[in-house]
């Protein structure tokens, strides 16, 4: 009993496979299905024993022509560190297969197909300035003509390799080269060509953000180091004012420096620009720290020499058209010297006649002189402490004219200075102004 039901359970089995393929077959075979289908019948026409691994072409010595074509779309980002430019382009490939034709009356006058890209020989074109993959859309299907035409059109992000000239930052135009060719191909298998006419294409960097925020505040500060100049030489304020600005640049400097392209191969005039105008501003506060240590002569500092009154006081007032000469000239502090001499020795020559230095005094009886020679030791301290009062106050005329000479030397140094620091911060902008013109509105 058991033996007979197991044969009889396998026998179903079978029978119940038998009429699923059956059913499966003729399914498949079934003409009516796909009876109206020109799409289908063309596909399976095309496709059958078709070799997507072997170059399309009857004559192995035929190389097979491909016609590239590519229009950027956006430019996503530039890497200046890297030297890496990331664009979208719209890509273009056709190439002829001779296995896929056919004749348009026999499938109702359809004269091009979309089929698999998997389906078909594919040529190996690539970019060699590739460094990554981008994320590309899939486009999975190519159009194929009745002539054999195939049209390959899809988007691609495409990130390559570029040499950044970035020295005209931020007035910088970039010309960035694609070069096509085949992996693996020779040119006697693989023929490119261009499906039409090459144009240079020019990415130029759109400067109003980076003038705005990068060249405008230094232009602001050098204006206001500038105008520094105008302040006192003999007060304090200047050398603060000077102090804060160069600490304020820095700070510029610092916020600014996440934002310059830096790279490995060169610097850009800008930054140049930046460290320039930085000297700049250490040689202005050094000039005028210098000034006031002239102008703050102490009191036991010498005469200014005669060669430095010559030429500073004499020869560069004239050289340079420096307004107030006369204010500039030598003072002669002998000659005041002199007349205070001839009025000290005037009024001690009185005091040394009442003090019994004439003949006729000493001719008189002792009596009226007692009370002369008892005052003798207050008329000489009386004397002693006139005669210290004008050493000292001479001394002091003496400082005051020292101190009136350097602070001269120290105007008219600093007048100098400043022309000569203006002039070459003017020279330095209108070179630069030049130059970024130029280059802003080259071609």
């Amino acid at each position: 009993m058991s033996a007979s039901a197991l044969w009889i359970a396998l026998g179903v089995l079978v029978l119940s496979t038998a009429r699923s393929s059956e059913a499966a077959r003729r399914l498949t075979t079934n003409p009516s299905r796909f009876a109206n289908s020109t799409l289908v019948r063309l596909a399976d026409y095309l496709l059958t024993g078709y070799k997507r691994g072997v170059r399309p072409v009857r004559d192995w010595r035929t190389p097979t022509t491909v016609s590239i074509d590519l229009m950027i779309y956006a430019i996503l980002s530039v890497d200046e560190k890297n030297q890496v430019l990331t664009t979208y382009i719209w890509y273009r490939q056709q190439w002829k297969d001779e296995f896929l034709v056919w004749d348009p009356k026999d499938f109702d006058d359809v004269k091009q197909i979309s089929i698999l890209t998997n389906n078909l020989w594919v040529p190996d074109i690539l970019i060699n300035e590739f460094v990554d993959v981008g994320k590309s859309p899939d486009i999975p299907y190519v159009y194929v003509g009745n002539d054999g035409e195939v049209r390959n059109y899809k988007p691609i992000q495409v990130v390559t390799a570029c040499s950044l000239d970035i020295y005209n930052f931020p007035f910088d135009v970039q010309n960035c080269s694609l070069t096509f060719t085949s992996w693996l191909h020779t040119i006697k298998d693989i023929n490119i060509s261009l499906l039409r006419s090459p144009e240079e294409v020019v990415i130029r960097r759109r400067p109003l953000f980076y003038t705005v925020s990068l060249l405008l505040p230094s232009i602001f500060l050098m204006v206001m180091d500038i105008v520094g100049f105008f302040l006192p030489p003999d007060s304090g304020e200047r050398v603060s004012f000077k102090i804060t600005l160069l600490l304020g640049y820095s700070v510029f400097l610092i916020i600014v420096s996440d934002t310059l392209p830096a790279t490995a191969i060169g610097t850009p005039l800008i930054g140049v620009y930046f460290v320039v105008c930085m000297a700049l501003l250490v040689i202005s506060l050094t000039e005028t720290i210098l000034i006031v240590r002239l102008v703050h002569k102490q009191d036991l500092q010498p005469h200014v020499p005669e060669w430095v009154k010559y030429l500073v006081l004499e020869r560069a007032t004239v050289l340079f058209c420096i307004r107030n000469k006369h204010k500039f000239g030598p003072l002669h502090p002998k000659e005041v010297d002199v007349t205070q001499y001839k009025e000290n020795n005037i009024n001690s020559d009185k005091l040394n006649f009442l003090c019994c230095e004439n003949p006729k005094h000493r001719e008189k009886p002792m009596g009226m002189a007692l009370p002369l020679r008892e005052n003798t030791p207050v008329v000489d301290s009386i004397l002693h402490e006139i005669s210290f009062i004008r050493q000292y106050l001479e001394k002091r005329d003496e400082y005051r004219d020292i101190a009136k000479e350097w602070l001269q030397v120290g105007y008219v140094l600093d007048v100098l200075l400043f022309r000569v620091y203006l002039v070459a911060v003017l020279a330095y902008s209108i070179t630069l102004g030049t130059l970024w013109s130029v280059w802003q509105y080259a071609e």
